[in-house]
């Protein structure tokens, strides 16, 4: 029997490559919304952040994710992701 292939992705904070289910994909739509995507399937220019504290707090201090997605993100996006990431532990 052949083991199914795990799909990769790169957080755009670490630049490391870990299997899709340990990241968080944010989202900026056609119409510019900015929102994280919690089934990994909606439409539109995709960012994934590893789930974990000092990643998001780095992201924030950097503003990776509005260099990233092209678009300005609000502040409430990161405490989206640090409440996402806490309820996951």
């Amino acid at each position: 029997m052949k083991n199914k292939k795990v799909p990769l992705r790169k957080c755009i904070v670490t630049k490391e490559m870990k299997p899709k289910k340990e990241l968080i994909r944010v989202v900026r739509n056609k119409e510019g919304d900015v929102f994280i995507d919690t089934t990994g399937k909606q439409n539109g220019r995709g960012a994934y952040l590893t789930k974990d504290r000092e990643t998001i707090e780095q992201a924030r201090k950097q503003n990776v994710l509005a260099h990233h997605l092209k678009a300005s993100v609000n502040d409430s996006i990161y405490d989206d992701l640090l409440n996402a990431v806490e309820g996951a532990k």
